[in-house]
């Protein structure tokens, strides 16, 4: 690798949350137990529509267009505290109620746009929307159950966001490179 190219970047696009949606959100990554899980922080919490992971930088320039489209916010709940994946759990998350099917249309569109630029392959299994709370600290098992209650909160997402994910030691980083508010 010569000086010239440029390192990879790890992309993901999302949907942005309104600030009492991320509160809600933070405050049950704060209430679970400390010593198991690691609280994201307010303002990393977000909606995964497309994991593009490794991509060469240029490819942002193919994916803006596709943020920068014209999106409708879907009107979403906050539903219930779950553990993923199912069998070995290393987050704790919120999942949403898309009581109309507008969040998972976008998903589809956004996806399927991404594909068609050739710089996203469709995940195989089902899209479930939900918001990572909280992580599994290294070295410690969860429990069985979430055991946390949150409010159903109604809410519009607020925007569409490419995302650069840096990884690190206190987790990962993400600075937004392209966002789109979401029409009403």
């Amino acid at each position: 690798m010569t000086g010239a190219e440029a390192r990879p970047l790890r992309l993901f696009v999302a949907l942005d949350l309104p600030g009492d949606v991320r509160d809600a959100l933070a405050a049950t990554g704060a209430a679970a137990d400390p010593a198991v899980w690691r609280a994201v922080s307010p303002d990393s919490l977000h909606v995964t529509l497309a994991f593009l992971g490794s991509r060469p930088p240029e490819d942002v320039d193919a994916i803006a267009p596709i943020v920068a489209a014209e999106h409708h916010a879907p009107r979403l709940t906050l539903g219930e505290v779950l553990l993923l994946p199912p069998r070995h759990a290393r987050v704790l998350t919120v999942t949403l109620t898309d009581p109309t099917g507008a969040l998972a249309a976008l998903q589809e569109r956004v996806a399927a746009a991404l594909a068609e630029a050739g710089v996203y392959t469709p995940e195989s299994r089902p899209f479930r929307p939900h918001v990572t709370v909280a992580r599994l600290r290294p070295r410690t098992r969860p429990p069985r159950t979430a055991d946390l209650q949150l409010d159903p909160l109604e809410f519009s997402a607020t925007a569409v966001i490419l995302y650069s994910s840096r990884l690190g030691p206190g987790g990962a980083r993400y600075e937004p490179l392209v966002a789109a508010a979401l029409r009403s």
